[in-house]
């Protein structure tokens, strides 16, 4: 089942497709109107026809990888295949407004908004939710700062936030970045919240507990309750990383649990593509007291029609009007057409991908059982190097090295959308890349477009454009 990615060859050892220009330019003339200090007389362009054209971008399609290439396993992150049901419906003429319409003219966009805020809280238990924020990292910055203005506004300022060392990175970089004196939990010996840690780090100092539920093992909280009870007899309020949701819908409600912030990642809970920096958006839900410290604007249902408003005590805006509004809307679409019992069903499907898969595999998976997620160990070998190898197999590798409480940690969520033929293929790409000596994996991978590179340089000195290629 070995794959190999589209490779341009010309003769040369270059095994890369070239840019437009390189396979030839010519100078044309250009006339405009603007005046002569902003335009140039002539503009070089590439010379290609439109077979070329056509045959380049395929090309660079087939050098990439997506959910519509094969499944996308990464632990967490919750990369479903996206319906394009919904690519349509965002890209009708009438969906694009601009913001500032006047909310009479608009009533149609602001139905669709007040109707996602409705959907999100009924599936999370919360009383009320913004749209605003644009990320799952800018939900959670938005909800800390929820908790930071309920407590200034009790008199009763905090400098802690507690959070788990199994959580998401961006829990701890969240509450540093929002002041707080970062608080780390360790977990117990099944993979959950230690409850003694719990009650040894609590204090009147504690802002919020952040957590994940099911966490990133796959294993829901069983002691959730008095997890909740113990947060807020110490004034606390409890936070819910909306990573995982989507092991909960028509099942299970953070709300209920006794959680008073969450936020939806609707790009991955709701299968609006994500990845690779955006677009994504990240609402917020709270409990009724926290109501009146959402974002501004919010949506509302008068008797005259939908409109906006400021709540009372607002921490004010998070993003530019309203948030990615596509995105909202793609969203509002995917729970629409699934409803209550679509819902439901992804997440049984979810979980039971996850076990199956789980159980496939050679490598040993401690814990469990799992909800949406699993995480297995690559034991002497290196995660990094299985996954590059995973390449060579024709899928996507699962999330590695994290979290470090399972060594060499394989982290891995198939979602709901993949099919049992599908998560056999997953399968045999792990249980070939464990049968593959060490030579074999650190030379890995071998059949891709391009061979291994520098990650650390690569995310500490982007190129983020073609140009800076030829500056070297």
């Amino acid at each position: 089942m070995k794959f190999d990615q589209a490779r341009w060859t010309d003769g040369s050892d270059d095994r890369y497709e070239p840019l437009l220009s390189e396979k030839g330019n010519r100078e044309v003339e250009v006339e405009s109107d603007l005046p002569d200090e902003l335009t140039r007389d002539t503009l070089e362009l590439p010379d290609v026809s439109e077979p070329e054209v056509a045959r380049h971008y395929t090309r660079l399609s087939e050098m990439n990888y997506g959910v519509e290439s094969g499944p996308f396993p990464l632990g967490s992150c919750t990369m479903k295949y996206n319906p394009k049901f919904t690519e349509d419906l965002a890209a009708h003429p009438k969906a694009g407004i601009h913001p500032d319409r006047p909310e009479s003219t608009a009533q149609g966009t602001l139905q669709v908004m007040y109707e996602l805020q409705e959907y999100l809280g009924d599936i999370g238990g919360m009383d009320a939710v913004t749209l605003q924020p644009p990320a799952g990292a800018a939900g959670e910055f938005t909800g800390i700062h929820i908790a930071r203005a309920y407590h200034e506004a009790n008199g009763d300022a905090r400098s802690e936030v507690v959070i788990p060392d199994s959580a998401h990175g961006t829990n701890f970089a969240t509450a540093a970045m929002a002041g707080y004196d970062v608080v780390s939990l360790p977990s117990n010996d099944d993979g959950r919240v230690d409850l003694e840690a719990l009650e040894a780090a609590l204090t009147e100092e504690t802002a919020a507990l952040m957590l994940t539920n099911p966490n990133t093992l796959g294993l829901f909280e069983r002691d959730i309750g008095e997890i909740a009870e113990m947060v807020h007899d110490v004034g606390g309020l409890l936070y819910y990383d909306g990573a995982n949701l989507n092991a909960l819908l028509g099942r299970a409600r953070p709300g209920d649990m006794g959680f008073d912030i969450m936020h939806y990642n609707v790009h991955k809970t709701f299968a609006t593509p994500h990845g690779g920096g955006g677009p994504g958006a990240g609402p917020v839900g709270v409990v009724a007291d926290l109501r009146e410290f959402l974002p501004d604007p919010h949506v509302e249902k008068t008797p005259e029609g939908y409109q906006f408003y400021t709540p009372e005590r607002s921490i004010g805006k998070v993003h530019g009007h309203y948030g990615n509004w596509l995105v909202l809307l793609k969203a509002h679409a995917y729970i629409a057409r699934l409803g209550d019992s679509g819902l439901e069903d992804a997440s049984a499907k979810a979980v039971l991908n996850a076990n199956y898969l789980a159980e496939q595999v050679e490598y040993e998976v401690p814990f469990g059982p799992f909800h949406h997620e699993f995480v297995a160990s690559a034991g002497e070998q290196d995660a990094a190097d299985v996954a590059k190898r995973m390449l060579d197999y024709g899928v996507h590798p699962p999330t590695t090295k994290w979290p470090e409480i399972v060594p060499e940690a394989l982290m891995t969520e198939p979602t709901e959308v993949e099919s049992k033929r599908t998560l056999d293929q997953l399968a045999a790409a792990f249980n070939a890349a464990r049968r593959d000596d060490t030579e074999t994996l650190e030379a890995a991978p071998e059949r891709t477009a391009a061979r291994r590179i520098d990650q650390a340089s690569a995310a500490r000195n982007p190129r983020l454009s073609w140009q800076a290629l030829g500056d070297e």
